[in-house]
Order: structure tokens, then sequence, then C-alpha cells
């Protein structure tokens, strides 16, 4: 027992194991508002694009669409994370962007499988895609095959793809964030007079209310440790808080959830509130009936906690799990950062 105890203190002086108490403790239970779970969508840039694909394809039941802003197709790593790195983020002669068709055949044999809900779903998806000309991250080609990918389920009247402006890696709004448009940095949100929230909504949920001034409704910092099937965020790299937007009419009337995932590097714990308070949802989801969820991943990179579990996770630049660093379950309904995402949703979908 002593060694064990003293291994832990090693552990935890090495920085192995982070315990946010001051953070989880500010943190209130994810409320219920009976919101309309047939109008869940999502969106995400860069690996929060990634994850975004996979939680529409394998809840294609629930989730009605999708905004996918500089993205991957689904299951483009295959467990790989060299794969990933290189063939579906920037391919080269030697590393060909991964075949949509292949994507397909995984996707149909994971379906019949009953791993994910049926690709029958996806025949009414709208699909939001973009990619920025000046995006050095992810290759604009990466995108095409993302493209392509849902072309093989959804009309093409229903899948909408951007690739005209010369953005860099980042979210694109209509005046917050870094002017240079071809910015690739922190906080990844960039000045490009362009409103890519207002596009994927549009794309998803038809003409939008004209959106509010300021938004109007209250922010809740909820625990997100609940929704895991360990109880432990650490042990997934997620953050033992996430955040969620609530329109004030939410509250008295059935709302649609949307769910808006960040990309590598643009957590909350990394860059602050940008991307939950500026990324340009709220203003729209303010007059739209929508709330916003905004779950959060976490740094992390060794040993989780019970340490002699052997949980290794290699992510330190919080990235969402695209690639299998947590699960080899990942982009199923089985993975656990989609199981506490669907969760979330279920938490927000559920009469108070």
């Amino acid at each position: 027992m002593f060694n064990l105890l003293r291994a832990a203190r090693i552990f935890m002086a090495a920085g192995i194991i982070s315990i946010a108490n001051d953070v989880a403790c500010a943190a209130e239970r994810l409320p219920a508002y009976g919101a309309n779970l047939s109008e869940t969508s999502v969106s995400g840039l860069s690996s929060g694009a990634a994850m975004a694909v996979q939680f529409h394809v394998a809840h294609s039941g629930v989730v009605k669409g999708a905004g996918i802003v500089a993205g991957v197709p689904y299951d483009c790593a295959e467990q790989s994370s060299n794969r990933a790195i290189n063939n579906c983020m920037t391919p080269d002669a030697a590393h060909p962007v991964p075949d949509p068709a292949h994507l397909k055949d995984i996707t149909d044999s994971l379906a019949r499988s009953g791993a994910i809900d049926d690709v029958a779903n996806l025949n009414d998806a709208r699909v939001w895609l973009f990619s920025g000309r000046k995006d050095e991250t992810v290759f604009p080609v990466v995108m095409d095959a993302t493209r392509d990918y849902y072309a093989f389920y959804a009309p093409s009247d229903h899948i909408v793809y951007r690739n005209d402006i010369g953005a860099g890696h980042a979210m694109v709004t209509e005046d917050y964030g870094d002017k240079n448009c071809a910015a690739t940095k922190a906080p990844f949100i960039v000045d490009c007079d362009f409103d890519a929230a207002k596009a994927l909504f549009e794309q998803i949920y038809g003409p939008l209310n004209p959106p509010s001034a300021q938004p109007a409704g209250k922010y809740v910092e909820f625990d997100q440790k609940e929704f895991l099937p360990d109880g432990s965020a650490y042990n997934h790299s997620l953050s033992d808080v996430g955040y969620a937007y609530i329109p004030h009419v939410c509250a008295l009337e059935p709302c649609r959830v949307h769910v808006a995932l960040h990309g590598c590097k643009q957590q909350a714990a990394e860059i602050g509130d940008p991307f939950y308070k500026h990324a340009g949802y709220n203003r729209w989801a303010d007059t739209n009936h929508i709330i916003v969820a905004y779950p959060q991943t976490i740094s992390r990179w060794g040993w989780g906690w019970p340490f002699y579990t052997l949980n290794f996770v290699w992510n330190p630049n919080a990235c969402w799990d695209w690639w299998g660093y947590d699960s080899a379950e990942h982009h199923t309904r089985n993975g656990p950062q989609i199981t506490a995402i669907r969760a979330m949703v279920e938490r927000l979908a559920t009469k108070p």
C-alpha cells in the first residue's frame, strides 16, 4: 500500500494526474428542458468537425444535420494516428486522401452490425461543409472527400459546400476574431465577413428569425463527469466542466439542441470563452429556439487514475478522439466521448 501511495504522489507531482476541484465545484448538473430530441444537430471545427461527423453518423436516427468546418470523412484515420496526421490532414503522393467509397463500406458494415444507427437515416440529413482556401492544417482536398462521403447518402440538394473564402484553419464569423481571415492561431476564430454559424443553422433548420443584437440567455457551467460511462471525464480526455447556452424562451417552450464542438487547442481551459461565447452561434440560438451545448476536452498525456488501470492517453492538444486514442470504438455509439455527448443531449431533452 505504501508503495502505491508513494507512486501516486510521484505521478501527481509530475502533473500526470490532474484533478480540477476548484472548477468542478463551480459546475452544476446540466438542467432538463424538454427539448425536441428529433431536432438535434451538431457542428464543429477541426477535430471537433471530425467528432461532429462521427456523432452524426453514429446517431443519425436523432441528429438531423451537421455543420463541418475543416473536418474529415467518417472513420478517416481507421485507428491510425499516422494516417490521421498525414492522409487525413495533409495528404501527398505518399499519403493519399482516404477513399470515400472505402469509408462508406466501413460505415455500412458498422450499421449492419448495430454499432451505429441505420445509414438510411442519412438520406434525410442536411449537411453544411466549409473549407478555407488558406487552410494548411486540413487541406481542402480532405474536405472534398468529406463532401463525397456524404454524397453517397444524402441528396445533392441537402449538401452545401463552401470553399470559396480565403480563410485559414479557424471558425469563420461575420465580425469577431482575428481580422486576418487567413490566420491560423488561437483562438482559431477569424473575421471573414461571413457568418458560418448562420449558414449552417439555415442549412439544417431552414429560414431563421433575425438574430439578437446581444445574446440575452444564460450560460450554464455543467458537470461533464456524470455523462461518462465510468464517471471519470479525465480518463477520456474530457474536462470536468462543459458549457451550454440557454435562451430564456427554452425554459417556457420546447427548443431544439445544437452541439458545437471546439477544435484542438480551442478548449476553454486554453483560450477562455471565445468559442462558447463568440463563435457566432448564440445570437442565432437566442431567437430561433436553439439550446447550444459546448462540451469540452482537456490536454492530457500520460496515465489515468487509478494509475494501475493502465489507462494511458496521448492527447496533448486537447483534440476530440477521431483516431482511437481513447477507445477503439470511438466512432461508434459505444465510444466514450460519443456516449457522453449523447447523454448530454438526452438530459436537455428530458422533461423538467
